[in-house]
């Protein structure tokens, strides 16, 4: 796990200018670094800076990594868990290695495959590689958008790229500015929901696409994609039996390390598979001092029953607070989902023990966990009503002024492209924009962000549409943004043996009753999870990661931290402030549950001044 930096074209001092901006990411790879520069005018010039931390091949891998003739450089934030598989591949095919980490086995399958060498990949991965007989910038990202790659161009057509954003602040030619566009979306999705970042200009390569720069010109290609069109011929206990031969198959992969190997655990399925699969020295958790906001002692338990030790950290609002600045500087992006908090001690705990950790990630996307997936008893009733009469009154009911039951009927239209946003929703979007002020109010809807992805869902089922949405949106806007930064924040590498091509292959071809049965959400993962787990981790229900955010912003100390922010200037330059403060008022009264608001726009407002101000 590694960050790299770089940049086309020549500018003065540029060796200089590289070593800034790969150690502003010191943090991503602290054990060595690495820089290659070559070219002598803009047409041919490249610079490319590496931070390393080391996992494999401690001794023999470092980058950038090189090809024979010199004439191919690459720089790689990853692991690629079939790369000995593809090792043999190549050597049979003449090649010859001098290392034995995964680095060099993309190296030479970009020169057998070229742009075809990402479908060959199974792991998690960012890159950028350049070819020097073609003048060529080429680069890509894993399929799930596990691993960051961010980039723009300057106002002489130059590229910079970088796996942080924060990286370009150290070159001369990029000035940080506000995406007027993103504020809006935002507010509701409470992420950055669009391929155009926070900073204008700056944009993310998305998940599963790869890219080539050359002669000033960027082309992006989809190499691949999740496909729900075929169904399984198996059983539902054969179905379980399968997941659970891959879940013990993908954990061995993504467990090969040269490093000492922790797993996260929380009190939940998906986190509690992994580690009795994993079968860890050490797992770690953490809590809030607040009885439903902790499941340490789950954590604790479980690690007792398997004899594994646990570490563990109840957190304190004050250190919440104290590191928040922090956590939105090494975000990179405004992203206001409160567990990016507790994740960021999490990950400064397991540092202490281990440089890699094992995650739960993607499982309820994959075999859709959320509730937000399921239906209510009400729910299921009210859809034995023919299609045609709900979707009638759905489309009658959207025309009309707000009533109670309006969002049933359209929820029951079974059309969740009129209302399933994804997993989160904060501001609805006309408060978002009644909100701002009239210059950040002309950014993309709702419906402009999540259309062109539902578009590709013709066909599908209601669920596999609001996994598809999720697995495109939600997953690398916020939950893999959050896994990838507030690890790399303490050096930790994280991995997610979920969300694997292997996995997934097999997981999109379960039909939907295998994974939402009336009881539970997943229900077939919990089922391959009871062959390993005790029934009540198996089926314990989905808590998320909740942070007492609510009780916090009632107490005068927070309260009073949020208030500042919300009469700042930066706060009046984006948002009526004075609609902020009844926000924080009505909260703290006791009125209205306001909490997320708050959150959204206090964790906007603490961005900005890392950033901007």
């Amino acid at each position: 796990m590694c960050g790299f930096a770089g940049f086309t074209g020549i500018i003065d001092q540029r060796e200089a200018v590289l070593h800034k901006m790969a150690d502003r990411i010191i943090h991503r790879g602290p054990d060595s670094d690495g820089y290659f520069i070559a070219g002598e005018n803009d047409g041919d010039a490249i610079a490319l800076g590496f931070r390393r931390l080391s996992i494999i091949d401690l001794a023999g891998g470092s980058q950038p990594m090189y090809s024979d003739d010199g004439t191919v450089a690459i720089v790689f934030n990853g692991e690629i868990y079939n790369f000995m598989e593809l090792r043999d591949e190549l050597i049979a095919k003449g090649y010859v290695f001098k290392t034995r980490c995964d680095t060099e086995t993309i190296l030479h399958g970009y020169e057998e495959w070229g742009e075809g060498v990402t479908e060959k990949l199974r792991g998690m991965f960012a890159f950028a590689i350049w070819d020097a007989k073609t003048r060529t910038l080429y680069g890509a990202r894993d399929p799930f958008g596990i691993k960051p790659f961010y980039y723009t161009f300057t106002s002489r057509g130059h590229m910079i790229f970088g796996s942080e954003i924060k990286s370009f602040l150290d070159h001369p030619e990029f000035t940080p500015r506000v995406n007027e566009n993103a504020l809006r979306p935002y507010l509701t999705f409470q992420y950055s929901s669009l391929e155009e970042t926070f900073f204008k200009g700056v944009y993310k390569l998305p998940p599963a696409h790869y890219f080539t720069f050359r002669d000033g010109k960027m082309t992006k290609t989809r190499y691949w994609d999740v496909d729900f069109s075929k169904k399984t011929s198996l059983s539902y206990d054969e179905a379980a039996e399968q997941i659970d031969r891959r879940v013990h198959e993908s954990v061995a992969a993504h467990r090969i390390s040269d490093v000492k190997v922790g797993s996260f655990l929380s009190g939940g399925v998906d986190s509690s598979y992994i580690t009795a699969v994993l079968m860890p020295n050490d797992t770690f958790s953490v809590g809030f001092n607040f009885e439903k906001f902790d499941e340490t002692s789950e954590a604790k338990e479980l690690s007792e029953r398997l004899g594994v030790a646990n570490y563990l950290k109840h957190i304190t609002a004050d250190e919440c607070f104290d590191a928040f600045p922090t956590i939105q500087y090494h975000m990179d992006e405004p992203q206001s989902n409160p567990s990016s908090v507790p994740l960021y001690f999490l990950a400064q705990l397991a540092r202490q023990h281990v440089t890699v950790v094992l995650s739960g990630e993607g499982a309820d996307e994959i075999y859709a966990g959320y509730e937000w997936y399921d239906e209510t008893p009400m729910m299921r009733r009210y859809k034995r009503i023919p299609g045609f009469l709900r979707r009638g009154a759905a489309a009658l009911s959207s025309h009309l002024p707000y009533f109670k039951g309006h969002d049933f009927i359209i929820k029951g239209s079974g059309v969740p492209e009129n209302y399933f946003i994804g997993q989160a929703l904060v501001f609805p979007e006309d408060e978002a924009v009644s909100i701002l002020n009239e210059k950040y109010r002309r950014g993309p809807s709702v419906h402009d962000v999540t259309a062109p992805i539902y578009e590709k869902t013709k066909g599908l089922s209601e669920l596999e549409k609001k996994q598809y949405l999720d697995l495109n949106l939600w997953l690398p806007g916020d939950i893999l943004l959050k896994a990838d930064k507030m690890s790399m924040a303490h050096s930790l590498e994280l991995r997610v043996p979920y969300l694997d091509r292997e996995v997934m292959a097999e997981a999109q071809m379960l039909p939907a009753s295998y994974k939402i049965d009336g009881h539970d959400t997943k229900a077939v993962l919990r089922t391959a999870a009871n062959k390993t787990l005790p029934d009540a981790w198996a089926h314990r229900p989905k808590k998320g990661f909740p942070v007492p955010i609510r009780q916090w912003f009632m107490e005068d100390k927070y309260y009073n931290l949020a208030k500042e922010a919300f009469t700042s200037d930066a706060a009046a330059e984006y948002f009526d402030a004075n609609a902020l403060v009844k926000l924080l008022d009505d909260h703290k009264s006791g009125a209205v549950r306001n909490q997320r608001k708050i959150w959204t726009a206090y964790t906007f407002l603490t961005w900005h001044k890392q950033f901007m101000e």
